[in-house]
């Protein structure tokens, strides 16, 4: 007699290879609307499932953990992120928590180095002024931007995504300074050309660009703050492709309307989906709407990674991509 199949609930609409495959192998159900749960369909699949497969929407707290029934014993997030998930709350119930890192590494860093070239050269302002039937004809002064080449980019988080942002930044010529917990190797150092500070504050004030590519844990949260904001100087740009709540937006809004700062490139919000008022309608600002891991072998690597978590699982062993709280 074959051995029952663990009971899953995946959260939002995969893609289509994903979900047959699960299908397959598990007792899957599927999320057909892709709408987000809400709190109470949260709570009701977690008493209900062996195995939650929760997104990014899906704010998994302690209350919603509390409620988990007797079957529950894995979450196995699609995504790398665990900032909606109350890690502690889950490991003290008993759940296991895995997620899926490494396979959206080029496809942010892709995605950095585009708003980085985007907001340097008014690419997104060009193409908006075109299409608007605005363009009359080329001026020696018109649509001026900055070079890339030669400037200082620093690098705020040099794990997995900020190694890849500056190999990508060296081939285009920029000097990469990043600030860590502790620096990197010597021999990737050396690699990129990387200068290493400790404090960020130092750093901040003498970039040319600023890259935000560490987690939100709450030691992040609001990392560039209004007063690390303000030592900026007024040519630098800001681009943030990790978590909204690592910058004080309401500092950056201020500071972009103000002349403080000379543009920014943001993919992710503060209060998202929710964009601050205050940012939609500056020309010298990029926005994008959370599409980093947006690629189609990103979105199926991250799939795979969500079967082997819960493939493990089934058979008796540790998930390979197990999140504990020390880790964070």
């Amino acid at each position: 007699m074959a051995a029952r199949k663990p009971k899953v609930i995946v959260t939002r609409k995969l893609p289509d290879p994903v979900e047959t495959r699960m299908r397959e192998l598990f007792d899957t159900e599927l999320n057909l609307t892709d709408e987000p749960l809400g709190r109470e369909g949260l709570i009701a699949a977690f008493q209900r499932a062996d195995v939650i497969a929760p997104t990014i929407t899906d704010r998994i707290d302690a209350d919603v953990i509390a409620h988990a029934g007797e079957r529950l014993k894995l979450i196995a997030n699609f995504g790398a992120g665990v900032d909606h998930i109350d890690v502690s709350a889950a490991n003290a119930a008993g759940l296991t928590v895995t997620n899926t890192p490494g396979v959206l590494t080029e496809d942010t860093a892709d995605l950095t180095l585009s708003l980085i070239m985007a907001v340097s050269r008014r690419v997104v302002e060009g193409a908006n002024l075109v299409q608007s039937g605005g363009f009359t004809g080329w001026s020696p002064t018109w649509m001026l931007g900055r070079r890339i080449y030669g400037k200082r980019l620093g690098i705020v988080g040099m794990g997995r995504i900020g190694l890849a942002v500056a190999r990508r930044a060296r081939a285009f010529g920029l000097q990469i300074h990043y600030h860590n917990r502790k620096p990197v190797s010597p021999r990737i150092a050396e690699e990129v050309e990387a200068t290493y500070w400790e404090s960020l504050d130092q750093m901040l004030a003498r970039m040319d660009v600023i890259s935000v590519n560490c987690p939100h844990t709450p030691a992040t949260y609001h990392l560039l703050s209004a007063r690390r904001l303000k030592l900026l100087q007024p040519h630098a740009i800001v681009v943030n492709t990790a978590r909204g709540e690592i910058i004080d937006e309401d500092a950056l809004a201020e500071l972009l309307a103000t002349g403080g700062l000379a543009g920014a490139g943001l993919d992710v919000f503060e209060r998202e989906p929710e964009i601050n008022p205050r940012l939609l309608h500056l020309p010298h600002v990029v926005l994008l709407p959370h599409m980093s891991s947006a690629t189609a072998e990103g979105r199926f690597d991250m799939g795979e990674k969500v079967i082997i978590n819960i493939k493990t699982w089934m058979d008796g062993h540790r998930p390979p991509d197990r999140v504990i709280p020390s880790m964070l």
